[in-house]
């Protein structure tokens, strides 16, 4: 069996969509586990983050929205899956024999989605289920798949956060929503572990654990997009080029 990949892109009316119609600095990327969506959101222009902040907490489906200290970029909790709640590429994909890759890249009214197909016909049916609906869609690239996924590389949340505890965790995102990641660094670890009331050695010890074992954890995907062939590289950017 022949197995090939497509990028497309999409448009319709939906909350989401529509707000990067709104803000064009503003740009999402979606995970979704099939029971909660994860959503960043990067808004390069300044005056729109308050506003972008601000549309978004009043939207009825969106959870916990945790701010990072650089002013451009956040990220939302979507307590129910958004994605398989509504007409969605994501829910007429699971009704075919089609993989989706995540993230889904939104930006200017337009969502971005790789598929893996096993048959040109699940693709041509998805395709006409979405047009009949009323979507208007854009085939990007198409072409035969070999195993490679570019813009995962194949990793897993599972490998690379399964080993970490609880406080390693909240130690890391505690440690980038406070700008401990930037360059330059917005706030260091001692001021971090004040703020959180804790001692300095213990929040740093959490912090250097979880570290480590994510970096233990890449290690070996680093390696295997090092070795990459050139054709494979250029696949990754495409994906780079949808991000942009």
């Amino acid at each position: 069996m022949t197995l090939f990949e497509a990028v497309l892109k999409a448009t319709r009316d939906s909350y989401l969509l529509n707000m990067t119609r709104k803000f064009p600095s503003l740009k999402l990327f979606i995970w979704c586990n099939k029971e909660h969506d994860v959503i960043e959101a990067i808004v390069s222009d300044p005056e729109d983050y308050p506003l972008v902040i601000e549309d978004m907490r009043r939207a009825n489906f969106v959870g916990n929205v945790e701010e990072s200290t650089d002013n451009y970029s956040f990220y939302m909790i979507i307590h129910d899956c958004h994605c398989m709640l509504e007409d969605t590429m994501i829910r007429h994909i699971g009704k075919l024999n089609l993989l989706h890759v995540w993230p889904t890249a939104v930006r200017k009214g337009w969502e971005y989605h790789r598929i893996i197909a096993f048959r040109h016909e699940d693709l041509e049916e998805l395709l006409g289920r979405l047009d009949n609906r009323g979507w208007i869609l854009k085939i990007l690239r198409k072409g035969s798949f070999d195993g490679f996924i570019a813009s995962s590389m194949t990793i897993t949340a599972d490998a690379l956060f399964s080993n970490l505890t609880e406080k390693q965790i909240d130690a890391l995102l505690t440690a980038h929503r406070h700008g401990y990641y930037n360059l330059p660094r917005r706030m260091d670890v001692q001021t971090i572990a004040s703020k959180r009331q804790v001692p300095r050695t213990t929040f740093q010890e959490h912090l250097k654990k979880a570290e480590n074992k994510i970096v233990a954890a890449l290690v070996p995907y680093v390696q295997l997009y090092n070795h990459a062939p050139t054709t494979k590289r250029e696949r990754i950017e495409m994906a780079r080029l949808i991000r942009a």
